[in-house]
């Protein structure tokens, strides 16, 4: 199922990668929790010394983490700074002002795009695909993508390696890499080996048309979609391993993904339902662009319960470079714990 190269020469590419990477991710060093370890790269041969914790307030590096018997490893495509006022209308000013290190030096909040590649044994599913070409509208921030399948060739992940594409929401920066057109401009999976899963619940309205907001391309997405598509139901299997929990509320049928690993650990990759690590603690700040602030309160709700059992990471895909964690609760209320993650490559996007 997978093409893969001689280890020196990706053992070689990925350490002159990582020797690039120190010095743009700006991230500080941490031990690794008991009961998970920081994933050596693709094909390495051994731990890296790159520091493993990054900053809230930077684009993510391409990070990996093994939890029992999985490896997620973040496959960055785009660079995102969100407008606080714009995308967080709900946060009162003054906790920026309280926290300016939670801000990118224009004062936005650092939010990379990307897809989560779990790997167990020799299968590989992706979570999600990036913005592509796609651009987020000027009043809710800036953006650049499109690097996801160059960040996995990098890897020496082929795109014929994934056996399943997976869908937290149908946003257009969790959607941009879904097709890619071919010498006929015809739309063609970008996996073509993959199948293609989302939610029935979130299925059904974007089909019909009956939600706008983040909403892809119907020719370049919808379309080349409904060929394929296979959909589920809430606590349906996607993945060996992995059961959909519909969590709505920032879309229709908006999907967190809960993956089983060895030791009784699970992690949960919950999308779209937390922005920013300040909505963990303060669950009633909804986002911008959620469709249904009421179901959007109470999946939160549930998460947080299920996020703060024992043996759980979580990974939220627009924590600046802190996308794996962990929540905990103390005397101030649930919090996130970014958690050790070893830095693969650097963010694929060049400063402006």
């Amino acid at each position: 199922m997978t093409d893969r190269p001689p280890k020196l020469s990706r053992r070689g590419a990925l350490r002159a990668a990582l020797a690039t990477s120190v010095s743009a991710t700006g991230v500080l060093g941490a031990a690794a929790p008991a009961d998970s370890r920081a994933a050596a790269p693709h094909g390495s041969g051994g731990a890296h010394r790159a520091p493993r914790i990054g900053a809230l307030n930077a684009q993510s590096a391409v990070r990996t983490l093994t939890v029992g018997d999985v490896r997620l490893t973040y496959v960055v495509d785009a660079t995102m700074e969100l407008d606080p006022v714009g995308f967080l209308p709900a946060v009162p000013t003054g906790y920026w002002r309280e926290h300016p290190e939670q801000l990118t030096a224009s004062g936005r909040i650092a939010a990379s795009a990307g897809g989560v590649l779990v790997e167990r044994g020799r299968r590989r599913l992706l979570i999600d695909v990036g913005l592509g070409s796609n651009v987020l509208a000027p009043s809710l921030g800036i953006s650049h993508g499109g690097a996801l399948l160059r960040t996995l060739r990098a890897l020496q992940v082929s795109a014929r390696s994934i056996d399943t594409v997976a869908f937290t929401h149908l946003h257009t920066d969790h959607t941009g890499l879904g097709f890619l057109r071919d010498d006929h401009q015809v739309p063609q999976p970008a996996f073509p080996c993959a199948d293609y899963l989302v939610a029935d619940r979130e299925w059904e309205p974007f089909w019909h048309r009956q939600v706008t907001v983040g909403a892809p391309s119907w020719d370049d997405f919808m379309v080349p979609l409904s060929r394929v598509v296979r959909r589920f139901g809430d606590g349906d299997e996607i993945w060996p391993g992995v059961t959909a929990l519909i969590t709505p509320g920032h879309s229709p049928g908006h999907t967190t993904y809960v993956i089983s690993a060895t030791g009784g650990r699970r992690v949960l990759v919950f999308g779209d339902a937390f922005h920013t690590p300040a909505q963990i603690t303060r669950p009633d700040w909804p986002s911008g662009p959620d469709v249904d602030v009421d179901a959007v309160l109470k999946a939160r709700h549930t998460l947080l319960d299920r996020l703060t059992a024992p043996r759980t990471h979580a990974f939220a895909f627009h924590f600046g470079d802190q996308v794996f964690g962990r929540v905990v609760r103390d005397a101030n209320g649930a919090r996130w714990h970014p958690v050790p993650a070893r830095p693969l490559l650097p963010h694929p996007i060049p400063p402006a």
